[in-house]
């Protein structure tokens, strides 16, 4: 094995310790914080749809402090000035007759930030924000800085509408995700998580990797030859657009870097049609991804990532994929055995979440297609629950 292959493997496995860490507590949130590392990789932008109180920035906020480097987060209200994003201009030189913009701690130095309410920025913030998201360049009377943004996060409650002048602002941000209240089977585990893990000084600043880690990724993703799937990505763009999406060219090229970071946080030498399931994402509105996945179903079939479990899942609904995140899932609930006999109660919750993914199991799998990994979780549950053995007929995962 090279140094360099050695060296790829090892920043990848350092990213996959920061995202464990980052969703320890987050329920229904990993494929976000997953997603936001394969834009920090590919050097593309992240927009998150979804009501308040979601925890869009709280996902954001950990896997940040995971991978290190300064990070800038700022909700944007209609009366926010420029300095409160930017920097405010330096007096001294003012008094000189020189316009220049004290950046210190503020965005165009952060090599990570999270713009909530990104929308509601007057024309001047997002004027000066378009110049750093393309260019990595803030520019600013005498001021002109190189910015080191690996990846920057809007956010909104929803997306603006396509005639809105707002539409060519957000298309500069390639991947979308779509995030709604937490479903109800997951009720009791966001209760006892955000009960139980809550910030301490031990836990807050911790970074498992590095900006290195993510530095040695992207030039993986760069290197990379995308020739032998090429193909398989053009057809993914017929079958969209059969499926009456529209998707801009900017976009379509765009979502090849996407592909490539995928690879390379998979610890893959070169791009598979395992790594097609970011296409995904790419896509401009909840709709049009909902139906793309339809339209990319056979395609996608093939995608997995051991780095990004939960988002090629969600992105492809491939059978690996799924079965991948439902053993995580389930060896997690496993290892939280309550420690209370029966008769106390402390086992009615833990034991719904055990039901709820054997059910999914069945739901996903027949007998005979079952992967081995989930066929001893599987049993597993079963003897944990005293359950009989006999399964339902339970629907292939397609």
């Amino acid at each position: 094995m090279s140094n360099e292959t050695s060296e790829r493997r090892r920043a990848a496995e350092n990213v996959r310790r920061a995202i464990s860490e980052a969703c320890q507590g987050l329920v229904d949130r990993e494929a976000l914080v997953e997603l936001v590392v394969l834009c920090a990789v590919a050097g593309e932008h992240l927009l998150v749809i979804g009501p308040p109180g979601t925890a869009k920035s709280e996902a954001v906020r950990r896997i940040a402090r995971r991978l290190g480097g300064a990070y800038f987060e700022y909700l944007i209200g209609r009366f926010t000035e420029p300095t409160e994003i930017f920097g405010p201009i330096d007096l001294r030189k003012l008094k000189e007759g020189v316009v220049e913009t004290e950046t210190s701690g503020m965005l165009p130095e952060a090599d990570i930030a999270f713009l909530d309410e990104v929308f509601l920025g007057s024309t001047a913030i997002l004027n000066t924000l378009l110049g750093i998201l393309n260019e990595r360049t803030f520019r600013r009377g005498r001021t002109a800085l190189a910015c080191p943004l690996r990846v920057c996060v809007g956010a909104s409650n929803r997306l603006p509408a396509e005639e809105d002048q707002l539409a060519a602002f957000a298309d500069r941000f390639l991947v979308r995700v779509f995030v709604e209240p937490v479903r109800d089977s997951a009720l009791e585990e966001l209760l006892a998580a955000g009960w139980s893990l809550r910030p301490s000084p031990a836990t807050v600043g911790t970074a498992a990797a590095s900006l290195g880690d993510l530095d040695v990724l992207a030039g993986a993703a760069a290197s990379m030859d995308l020739s032998p799937i090429r193909s398989a990505i053009a057809q993914g763009v017929r079958l969209v657009r059969e499926a009456g999406i529209a998707w801009t060219d900017r976009r379509i090229v765009r979502v090849q870097g996407l592909i490539a970071a995928a690879a390379a946080l998979a610890g893959r030498e070169r791009p598979t049609e395992a790594d097609l399931w970011p296409m995904v994402f790419a896509l401009p509105s909840e709709q049009a991804q909902r139906a793309g996945r339809d339209a990319l179903r056979e395609l996608l079939s093939r995608s997995e990532n051991g780095s990004l479990v939960t988002a090629a899942a969600e992105g492809s609904l491939a059978p690996e994929a799924r079965g991948a995140i439902l053993a995580k899932r389930g060896a997690a609930i496993v290892a939280a055995r309550p420690k209370a006999e029966p008769s106390d109660g402390g086992h009615g919750p833990w034991r719904l979440q055990l039901e709820s993914v054997a059910r999914e199991i069945d739901a996903t799998f027949t007998a005979d297609a079952m992967p081995l990994e989930l066929v001893a979780l599987r049993a597993r549950i079963v003897q944990l629950l005293g359950a009989p053995e006999p399964r339902g007929e339970g629907a292939r995962a397609t």
